[in-house]
């Protein structure tokens, strides 16, 4: 696939994402239980997985490939990334608040992507720290910071704050290992492994959380708020997609774009929105400007140094 379609793909995948988080995060505010809504989120995933093995072949086809691909266990880890962002931003969110909890996801997702493209964990091969590449990397961050001025901050814990991090560096994990398992399989299978491993992750720590006890609050009727599974499946999609062509710090700054794109949407459409803010619009311009730089080839100086 071509690498700009690719990451158009993921931009969408942003977007579908940014309406994830608005409605897991009003499905929490409406049950009384934020780890709830990760759990109905990551259900519903598991449920749209179940039917696909029913009656998408690729699915069934790639699964048995990997069954014979002889991959190390690790590789089938990528959903636990999905699993800790997801659990994390439960309970961090409303003590950093959104904004700070954005960036530091962020600069932990850029700062990963650069690391496992370095390192070759995903299915593109090793893919070397280049000036475009970091430079890339800190002016997605930059973007994401400028979008969130205005943003209501809570308490700076530091702790909190290196959590947010490490979940943007398990973000990055999970986009490299499911295009990996993708690879030696399929798309359709990588997705599946991603849910089959997230989901029982997801349920223990609600269960230890007491959250399975059942809400605080009366379910809501609203149907939107029970598509984040739905959503979830067209995100790991997407990023499946875009690791295998683009690498995972482009395609972690793709994401990016869609999402800022799509709280754009959000705040200007929804009733009794913000309405749309410009400094979204230019984060969202500067990251896709972002996606554009990282791609750059080294300059030849730059290479034969780092031959050396």
């Amino acid at each position: 696939m071509p690498v700009w379609v690719a990451l158009s793909l993921v931009a969408v995948a942003g977007v579908a994402s940014a309406a994830q988080g608005a409605a897991n995060g009003e499905l929490g505010v409406r049950v009384g239980e934020p780890t709830l809504a990760a759990v109905v989120n990551n259900l519903g995933g598991t449920l749209l997985v179940a039917v696909g093995l029913a009656v998408l072949p690729s699915m069934r086809t790639g699964l048995a490939t990997l069954r014979r691909a002889r991959l190390p266990w690790w590789s089938y880890l990528g959903g636990l990334g999905g699993a800790a962002i997801v659990v994390l931003g439960a309970y961090v969110v409303p003590v950093l608040g959104v904004a700070v909890f954005t960036i530091a996801q962020v600069a932990g997702g850029s700062v990963g992507g650069l690391a496992v493209d370095r390192a070759g964990l995903a299915s593109g091969g090793r893919l070397p720290f280049t000036g475009p590449r970091i430079a890339g990397g800190l002016l997605g961050v930059a973007a994401v910071a400028l979008a969130q001025v205005g943003q209501p901050v809570g308490e700076l814990a530091v702790g909190l704050v290196l959590l947010a991090v490490a979940g943007g560096v398990g973000v990055a994990l999970q986009s490299a290992l499911n295009g990996r398992v993708s690879a030696a399989g399929s798309a359709a299978a990588g997705v599946a492994v991603n849910f089959l491993v997230s989901t029982p992750v997801v349920l223990i720590v609600a269960a230890v959380a007491g959250a399975l006890a059942g809400p605080t609050g009366a379910w809501p009727d609203a149907w939107y708020l029970y598509t984040g599974g739905l959503l979830g499946v067209g995100i790991v999609a997407g990023l499946v997609v875009g690791v295998r062509s683009a690498g995972v710090l482009r395609t972690g700054l793709a994401l990016v774009a869609g999402q800022l794109g799509g709280a754009l949407l959000l705040d200007a459409l929804l009733p009794g929105g913000p309405g749309a803010r410009p400094a979204v619009l230019v984060g969202a311009g500067l990251t896709l400007l972002a996606v554009v730089v990282a791609g750059r080839r080294a300059r030849p100086r730059e290479a034969s140094a780092r031959g050396r």
